[in-house]
């Protein structure tokens, strides 16, 4: 089964999301060993080497680390270290533009957080 790419954004960022949301969700869960890079291209159906600048861009991270001869282990703290990467991102791209817009539509603080209750409700 090949994933759908967007072609907005390069591929390897796209492995290295996918590595990092099996990390979050807990399938690839602390000091456990991830596919090599060419089960990622032939899962994938990319070019090995964009699957290991995926890779490597997590290594780099520290969220993965390399046993030479053996493969990609997920890193102690890797799961905390995400998560906190990817609340700071869902607070620059989320919150801080639904509150310039918030602020240009006259919508209070306390207005907007009965909206973001009353959203949670429709879950």
């Amino acid at each position: 089964m090949a994933f759908l790419i967007d072609d907005s954004r390069p591929i390897f960022v796209q492995i290295a999301e996918r590595i990092e949301d099996d990390i979050i969700g807990g399938g690839l869960p602390e000091e456990s060993q991830v596919p090599s890079t060419n089960q990622f291209a032939a899962y994938y159906q990319i070019n090995p080497a964009t699957a290991a600048k995926g890779v490597n861009t997590l290594v780099d991270q520290g969220i993965l680390y390399k046993k030479r001869g053996i493969g990609m282990f997920v890193a102690t703290g890797a799961r905390e270290a995400l998560i906190e990467k990817r609340k700071e991102q869902f607070y620059e791209q989320y919150v801080v533009s639904m509150v310039r817009e918030a602020g240009k539509l006259g919508i209070t603080a306390e207005q907007l957080a009965d909206m973001i209750r009353k959203g949670e409700g429709e879950k």
